[in-house]
């Protein structure tokens, strides 16, 4: 990671007791205020769970995809929330303490959803899929189908859900100043009882409610979670610049250096632009049009035209992450290196401590309750996801006759088990030591390219066959886990690499020096695992998506045509009736708010460039 300048931020006295005085810092996290607020809210989530829930799960369409009757509003709201979950409450202000904007290029990716809804919403609502791996064996085969819901699964856990619950344990310890609690006479780390409460708690969420509930509370849940961000924003800009906002964005910047551009030296050893561009952009696609977390949002809309305006709404949403979360962390960097002012926080635990030190009370009650719902509606999302997954792809498979009350039982039964397999995984995510968003990222790079892949070429090209997709995705997979193996086996050497690379990038050690320490560490390990560790996690995520995708291309020119039926399931198999159907559910607005999104990207870009 690029090194973030030790230039001090100079504050006066005036700025000191602005800080001390007004926001609370170095007071108890919460008071009274606090209190009424949180159970204002508490109220305003059971009253929703409750309207929510007035219908009745009866099949698997209710349960899973909301009886497909969601609106746009509901749609980009859940797409939002979903999204905002552990990597942004936690990992990307840490991100942000520690790199800057380098890991902006991923929440800059509202254009991947404007293309989900303009792009692939059409060919989903055509087919009425359950899931993305339903898609692929239509498309190619059962095996390809199989392939990715085991993937996707897999990923939900060495991801997504251990993640949350990580997550959940750094924000509640942090807002609560806890760390062990007595139960039975025994000092148990409270990370224990954050899990479980949190897991628990979710799980009943979940279970009773499907994804309707979650549809609904995420409607109250990302506005809370905007307006609270965007005072954490104000509140400490307004720190840094003796209560003047301009001057606490200068303060900032001052703090943070060169860490503030986006694009890095291709010789930089951790954010070179040939990796970060081409990389986060393959994992854009896959999270954001083919990962069944965020694309069961879309399929549960009445019709094209609400899930299109959804993600059209998601991605004006998507556009706040790097201000409200990213920046935030920049900030929480720049205060610890004021003298004066008090703040001290980690990395990981940046956004959480802006909570507890800089906002005013009521304030921080409410913040509190959008974080705490945030990975609640987060966690929910996943483990309805994981259900629709193994109840659709697996159990309908072995059980094709079952009601769909059955159907929802088992999916529930499911998320029982993820639930337990996500908690024991975090306990190596724990074991890392690393910034949560950049593992999250990591992880991500090492099994989205042959999911891009599958579906880039499945979509957009006639001639790609069955063996083609099941042999490469099969091939892609192994990768992944090969790398993810590795990184597992040398997490211990990873901050010493990490230093050595950047001293030689910065000149601190010459060539010989390098090359010498390195080959001191290599030769304390198989030297296939180290040098399969040591490529760039961003070149190995390049790698794997040309050779899946070579492998693709020439499987399919080596195995017969695929039979013309699946021509329906690409790009061009619309018949006239419906690409009709989808020109008639948009209009002017729609493309012209479209362009806007874009636009912004674009002016981000351009600005930190």
């Amino acid at each position: 990671m690029n090194e973030i300048t030790n230039n001090v931020v100079g504050a006066s006295a005036p700025a000191v007791a602005l800080a001390s005085q007004n926001n609370g810092i170095g007071g108890s996290v919460f008071n009274g205020l606090d209190g009424v607020v949180i159970a204002i809210f508490t109220l305003g989530m059971l009253l929703t769970v409750w309207f929510s829930m007035r219908r009745k799960n009866e099949s698997g369409k209710d349960y899973f995809l909301s009886g497909r009757d969601a609106n746009w509003l509901q749609i980009g709201s859940s797409i939002f929330s979903s999204n905002i979950g552990s990597e942004h409450l936690v990992g990307l202000a840490g991100a942000g303490f520690a790199t800057g904007m380098a890991m902006a290029h991923w929440e800059m990716h509202a254009y991947w959803i404007l293309i989900l809804g303009w792009a692939f919403v059409p060919l989903y609502d055509r087919m009425k899929i359950f899931t993305m791996p339903e898609f692929l064996e239509l498309r190619f085969s059962r095996g390809s189908r199989k392939v990715l819901s085991l993937l996707t699964m897999a990923s939900l856990v060495l991801t997504k859900i251990a993640a949350t619950i990580y997550a959940g344990d750094v924000v509640i310890r942090t807002l609560l100043n806890v760390d062990h609690i007595n139960v039975l006479g025994h000092s148990v780390d409270v990370f224990w009882a954050i899990a479980l409460g949190l897991a628990f708690t979710t799980g009943l969420y979940t279970i009773f409610g499907g994804m309707r509930v979650i549809m609904y509370t995420a409607v109250l849940q990302a506005p809370v979670l905007i307006f609270g961000s965007v005072c954490i924003l104000f509140m400490g800009l307004r720190v840094l610049g003796h209560g003047n906002l301009l001057d606490g964005w200068h303060a900032t910047l001052a703090a943070v250096g060169d860490n503030i551009h986006l694009v890095r030296s291709i010789h930089d050893p951790d954010w070179p632009w040939t990796a970060i561009l081409p990389g986060s952009a393959i994992i854009g696609f896959w999270y954001w049009c083919t990962d069944q977390y965020i694309v069961q949002r879309v399929l549960a809309g009445k019709n094209q035209q609400e899930s299109r305006r959804g993600t059209i709404l998601a991605g004006f949403f998507k556009l706040t992450p790097v201000f409200i979360f990213l920046v935030p962390g920049m900030i929480a960097f720049a205060l610890t290196k004021t003298p004066g002012v008090g703040f001290s926080t980690s990395g990981d635990a940046a956004y959480t401590s802006l909570v507890a030190q800089i906002l005013p009370h009521g304030l921080r009650g409410l913040v509190a309750c959008g974080m705490i719902v945030a990975l609640m509606a987060s966690l929910g999302s996943k483990f309805n996801a994981s259900a629709t997954l193994f109840t659709m792809d697996f159990y309908r498979e072995w059980y094709p006759n079952s009601s769909g009350k059955t159907e929802v039982v088992v999916g529930r039964i499911a998320t029982a088990v993820i639930v337990f397999l996500g908690i024991c995984w975090v306990l190596v995510i724990k074991s890392l030591h690393t910034n949560l968003y950049l593992y999250l990222q990591n992880v991500q790079g090492y099994l989205s390219p042959a999911i891009a892949v599958l579906f880039g070429v499945g979509v957009f090209w006639k001639r790609a066959t069955a063996p083609a997709a099941f042999w490469s995705f099969s091939v892609g997979v192994i990768g992944g886990f090969a790398r993810l193996a590795a990184d597992l086996v040398m997490k211990n050497d990873t901050d010493a690499v990490t230093k050595l690379k950047q001293d030689f990038y910065h000149g601190v050690i010459s060539q010989s020096q390098f090359a010498s320490s390195m080959a001191a560490i290599r030769a304390n390990h198989n030297g296939l695992v180290f040098d399969l560790w040591n490529i760039h996690w961003l070149y190995y995520c390049e790698i794997l998506f040309v050779v899946t995708a070579l492998l693709m291309v020439v499987i399919s020119l080596l195995t017969p045509a695929p039979d013309p039926k699946t021509i329906k399931y690409t790009w061009y198999g619309a018949t006239p009736e419906e690409k009709l159907a989808t020109r008639l559910s948009w209009n002017t607005t729609d493309v012209v708010l479209s362009l806007v999104v874009v636009g912004c990207v674009v002016l981000f870009y351009i600005k930190f460039w």
